[in-house]
């Protein structure tokens, strides 16, 4: 492989300012059931970090294995309904434990269950975005889950590695660390191949990148590295930098951080570029008219307010992209409202403090927040 750059040289974890890290269950759960010790000591990586003024959200396999143990159900493959019933009691003992071990460094935890849908529908994605970011502004550490108990094989995302790059593109995450059984991306598989090379640096996902993901090796794992490649596409779209490694250690972001063996996925530029990039690229439904002082405003950096409307023209939805012009028609921006057209007709013009008694039922004080708006 070609040599890299400076600029191509693998991210410090330390230096993460909004990491998201995904734990397989065969690092949680193992044949006596939940490995607290490990859990800990993972817990107390998480708490330095937050220390260290970096967000951190968790997405934790491991309520279907820690379920069927209590329920007494078969290993092997389970039915959806047994998947799910495990989910169900699995999910509250996951929390709990986090809960637990998190609770004497001060941080609080919150549960958070999604499915694909949540990300499909644009509107639950928005919702959900807001949640995560409210969340983790408040000093939250948001532990993400599927929500295996509704999630149908529709609208699953199947596998945590790809709910995990979901989840750090969805809150603006830079860093994203896969811990896994594996310590990242070989050639060929190296339990079978003693010329298989590790990969410590991926700087674009090819296709050659692509053909070396393999089968899963773990009895409790649902993803090997194929599901993994599919979330560094997801992630560095996003402008996340991706990493995998390996997480059965004591306190392994310490170890990654110290120089423990990983393969880091670079991204194609940084979260908020990517988004806007996104953003720009969508089909208005709308059009929203300001005047001279909402222009003004949006040019320094500012959220679209109601008061600074002057015309909304069209048919959207929340979470629909609306184009907004000036007073002299020409186009300024592209952005996702978060009213419907009908909502934004009815509170043009009016200051964001009389929204709830003009819809009747309280809003956002902004009609396009900055974040979801590409100048």
């Amino acid at each position: 492989m070609a040599a890299l750059t400076p600029s191509q040289q693998a991210p410090s974890l330390r230096n993460a300012r909004r990491l998201v890290i995904k734990i397989g269950s065969a690092l949680l759960v193992g044949p006596d059931g939940l490995r607290g010790g490990w859990l800990r000591a993972l817990c107390d990586d998480v708490a330095e970090w937050r220390r260290r003024g970096a967000d951190v959200a968790l997405v934790s396999s491991g309520s279907i294995a820690l379920g069927r143990r209590v329920l007494g159900l078969p290993e092997g493959t389970l039915s959806l309904e047994q998947a799910q019933a495990a989910a169900a009691v699995g999910q509250i003992r996951l929390a709990r434990a986090y809960e637990e071990a998190l609770a004497p460094h001060g941080v609080t935890t919150a549960q958070v269950l999604m499915t694909l849908e949540d990300s499909a529908d644009r509107r639950r994605y928005l919702n959900s975005r807001a949640t995560l970011q409210t969340l983790l502004g408040l000093g939250v550490v948001p532990i993400v889950n599927e929500n295996d108990t509704v999630a149908t094989d529709e609208i699953r995302f199947g596998d945590n590695d790809r709910l995990a790059a979901q989840i750090a593109v969805t809150c603006g995450a830079d860093q994203l660390l896969l811990l896994s059984d594996v310590d990242g991306l070989y050639t060929a598989n190296p339990k079978t191949d003693p010329a298989a090379r590790h990969l410590p640096v991926i700087a674009a996902l090819t296709p050659e990148i692509e053909a070396m993901g393999g089968d899963p090796v773990s009895g409790l794992s649902k993803g090997g590295m194929k599901t993994k490649l599919m979330a560094a596409r997801t992630a560095i779209a996003g402008g996340c930098a991706m990493a995998i490694a390996e997480g059965s250690v004591m306190r392994p972001l310490s170890a990654v951080a110290e120089g423990a063996r990983a393969s880091w996925f670079l991204p194609e530029s940084d979260p908020q570029a990517a988004r806007k990039r996104w953003i720009a690229a969508m089909k208005p439904k709308g059009t929203l008219v300001i005047d001279e002082g909402a222009m003004k405003a949006l040019r320094g950096g500012k959220s679209l307010l109601p008061a600074g409307v002057r015309g909304v023209g069209g048919h959207f939805g929340r979470g629909d992209p609306v184009s907004i012009t000036g007073p002299a028609g020409e186009t300024l921006a592209l952005g996702l409202t978060r009213y419907t057209a009908d909502e934004a007709r009815r509170i043009a013009g009016h200051r964001s403090a009389r929204i709830e008694e003009i819809l009747g039922y309280p809003g956002r004080a902004a009609l396009v927040h900055r974040d979801d708006m590409a100048l």
